[in-house]
């Protein structure tokens, strides 16, 4: 007696649906998997023999062998068991093999028969709806996640006996509602706002410019002067996702493990340490693929802070800032992810963080201050679009005497508005933001008729590279967009050139 079950396996959030083909041999009683297993899966054998026992369900009392069909790509995880155990009681005639045709199974198996959680939930069901299932079962923790994908019925088992009930068309055991104490905290209850920072006007302008046109952004100045705390704003400042991004994000944040509810609608924000690893900041893993942090920034913001503390690992942001996709080749996988965030960089000005601070005694020595700045390199800094150094704020921060800042609400208007400008005006092309226009299409379709000499000027005497006049005629369309003009002036090509240098304090003059 032969059976097969569906399951999928994933490289980064791409799918493929996997058959799991049962089949009962003579010799000794014992469990076979074939079909490039890696450990965790291999490990399967005992974990669903153990489970199907608990559960006192029935299994081929002699060879079993299972193939994991296209045999020749690699399959990670320990989500297969489910598919796996009812495969094998399907060929013992547990219940008809015809109920597994259109149904999708993942989960992990516990010894005792309890179907637990497994990363990667939802991109594993968006590749089945993609491959024409409309049927799946997971763990009931991630039922709700798996119905985010539309077209999808998904029922959610908390043993492997239930799954044996739902495929003879039983019906699944009552559960009560979850209980508020139940719920996960709600991580938005809080949310920082620009209300909170006070004085820094200058920064909230660059920090609203970044917002209104997507634009990396590198913040430098004293320990204290507050760079984390706007680059922490930016996302209260960002429009919501829209379906497909929300999707995207999601399915990212399911394949890192981390439990969903509903589509992120907010602009994450991922905050690594500079003491992350290389495979934790770009994503990877010697076996199975886990996405790094660039990825779990997606369509959001990655903050780097003291990012001359990331040394060489910065360098391998190069390709993601250009393209918004990061590959990972290894030996058994190669996977190619999302990766298209905004980058804030923040550092001091030396290791002590007080080199020309004024009213400031730095303990640095000239060449160790050169030294840490050259941690950053120059291709990097080549590739942020503005620049910015916070000065201390110079009055008490509890003056009742100073105006109220604008709360990110009001912010947040005028950004949607330059978005608005801009996707009206890209409309036809594969970009929605002036900060991901290519540099062909930006001179050759939007500003033919400008006149570029302050950036020729600027190009000969080295003050920018060929790339900086790209940076800076993106920035000037968002200072454009900002001023509700259709055209760029040369007041905001200046503009752009000042912020591009880390001058905005001159933009008043």
């Amino acid at each position: 007696m032969r059976a097969s079950a569906w399951s999928v396996a994933l490289t980064g959030i791409d799918g493929v649906p996997v058959e799991v083909e049962a089949a009962k041999g003579g010799g000794i009683p014992r469990t076979m998997l074939v079909g490039l297993p890696d450990k965790a899966l291999n490990e399967a054998k005992e974990r669903v023999r153990a489970a199907v026992k608990a559960c006192d369900l029935p299994w081929p009392p002699q060879l079993v062998t299972f193939n994991l069909s296209p045999a020749s790509l690699p399959k990670t995880g320990s989500h297969f068991d489910v598919a796996i155990a009812a495969a094998g009681m399907a060929a013992e005639r547990a219940f008809p093999a015809s109920r597994l045709r259109d149904v999708v199974l993942i989960g992990e198996l516990s010894l005792d028969g309890r179907v637990r959680r497994v990363p990667g939930v939802l991109p594993a069901v968006l590749a089945a709806a993609k491959a024409g299932f409309t049927r799946v079962v997971v763990p009931y923790e991630q039922e709700a996640e798996a119905a985010l994908v539309p077209g999808i019925q998904a029922t959610g088992v908390d043993r492997l006996d239930e799954v044996v009930a739902f495929l003879k068309g039983k019906p699944l055991p009552q559960r009560a509602p979850r209980s508020a104490a139940d719920e996960a905290p709600d991580a938005s209850a809080y949310r920082p706002d620009l209300a909170e920072v006070v004085g820094h006007e200058e920064g909230r302008f660059v920090l609203e410019v970044a917002a209104a046109g997507r634009h990396h952004l590198y913040l430098y100045g004293a320990p204290g002067a507050g760079k984390s705390m706007l680059a922490s704003r930016l996302p209260s400042i960002l429009p919501e996702l829209d379906d497909a991004e929300a999707v995207e994000v999601s399915a990212i944040h399911s394949l890192a493990g981390i439990p969903l509810d509903g589509l992120i609608r907010q602009p994450p924000f991922a905050d690594p340490h500079h003491s992350v690893t290389p495979a934790a900041l770009v994503g990877g893993g010697s076996a199975q693929f886990k996405p790094g942090a660039i990825s779990l920034a997606h369509n959001g913001v990655l903050f780097l802070d003291e990012c001359p503390e990331f040394g060489p690992k910065l360098d391998a942001l190069r390709t993601p800032l250009e393209c918004g996709w990061i590959t990972i080749n290894r030996a058994r996988y190669s996977a190619r992810i999302p990766a298209g965030f905004q980058l804030i960089l923040a550092a001091n000005p030396c290791p002590c963080g007080y080199h020309a601070v004024a009213g400031a005694q730095c303990r640095c020595d000239p060449l160790r201050v050169r030294r840490y700045q050259d941690r950053v390199s120059g291709p990097i800094l080549d590739r942020i679009d503005i620049r910015h150094q916070l000065t201390s704020v110079n009055r008490v921060l509890l003056d009742i005497g100073l105006p109220a800042p604008e709360s990110s609400a009001v912010v947040r208007e005028r950004v949607l508005e330059a978005r608005d400008r801009q996707r009206a005006r890209l409309r036809g092309t594969p970009w929605t933001t002036n900060g991901e226009i290519a540099g062909s299409y930006l001179r050759k379709e939007l500003t033919p008729a400008t006149d570029l000499r302050l950036l020729n000027e600027a190009l000969l005497r080295g003050s920018i590279s060929a790339r900086g006049v790209d940076k800076v005629l993106r920035v000037a369309w968002t200072l454009a967009d900002l001023g509700g003009h259709d055209r760029i002036s040369e007041r905001d090509i200046r503009s752009a050139l000042l912020l591009r240098q880390g001058a905005a304090r001159e933009l008043a003059s």
